[in-house]
Formats: structure tokens, sequence, C-alpha cells
């Protein structure tokens, strides 16, 4: 597995969590839950590529 992979998915979290602590504070609870949403989103389509490259891989290893 790519450590880079954890790093780029461990950053998107931290940075979200600062925000969402940043806003709720602040008394804006609508757009710290927009942004939680935002980086769940970010580090699901970071997966998808990754897991639609996993796919490609295994396809051309069982073609013949």
């Amino acid at each position: 597995m790519d450590i880079d992979l954890v790093f780029k998915i461990a950053a998107v979290g931290i940075i979200v969590s600062i925000l969402n602590q940043v806003l709720v504070r602040s008394g804006r609870e609508e757009q710290a839950t927009m942004t939680t949403l935002a980086g769940l989103i970010v580090v699901l389509m970071i997966l998808v590529q990754r897991i639609a490259a996993l796919f490609d891989l295994v396809k051309t290893l069982f073609e013949f």
C-alpha cells in the first residue's frame, strides 16, 4: 500500500476537523456540516480513483 495515500487522507481529515471546530465555535454549524461533507467527498474521490486503478490492474492481469 502506498503510504502517500494514507498521508493525504490524514491531511484532509486534520484540515476538515480544524475547520469544523473553528466554524462550530463561531456559531456557523451549517457551514461546519458542509465542510465535513466536502472533506468526505474529497476523500471518497481519492479512494474511487485508487479502486478504479486496482480494477484496471486486475482486468489486465486476467486477460488472455
